[in-house]
């Protein structure tokens, strides 16, 4: 494994999807994953995420610190949290979250995903 930085800005061809249709409540989200990073232990990831339109339940496994570079989302838990989210913005995600991902604005965001071994 190299030991040189690594940049979140060269050219990466996206893995594309759309959420499974058992979590989509509405629109039709295009969703666009360029992972740039992963470590050794198949446990960390980094990398750049874009979303279109669209609202989807989420249930998440890892940790993830998410930096959002345009756009705007709304993340509501289960239990009635919600934030908003644009450019500038930096959040993370516990392992352990659920609720929904409503993309109001097309968006994209930097994240760093944290996966524990179970």
């Amino acid at each position: 494994m190299s030991a040189a930085i690594v940049r979140l800005d060269r050219q990466v061809e996206p893995d594309l999807s759309t959420p499974p249709a058992e979590q989509l409540l509405a629109g039709a989200p295009q969703l666009q994953v360029r992972n740039f990073f992963t470590d050794a232990s198949q446990q960390f990831f980094a990398g750049r995420w874009s979303a279109t339109r669209g609202k989807w339940r989420v249930r998440y496994t890892e940790n993830e610190l998410c930096v959002m570079t345009g756009g705007r989302v709304v993340i509501a838990s289960e239990t009635g949290e919600r934030a908003s989210f644009g450019p500038g913005d930096a959040f993370v995600i516990p392992a352990g979250f659920v609720g929904t991902w409503e993309v109001v604005e097309d968006c994209s965001k930097i994240y760093a995903i944290f996966e524990a071994r179970g």
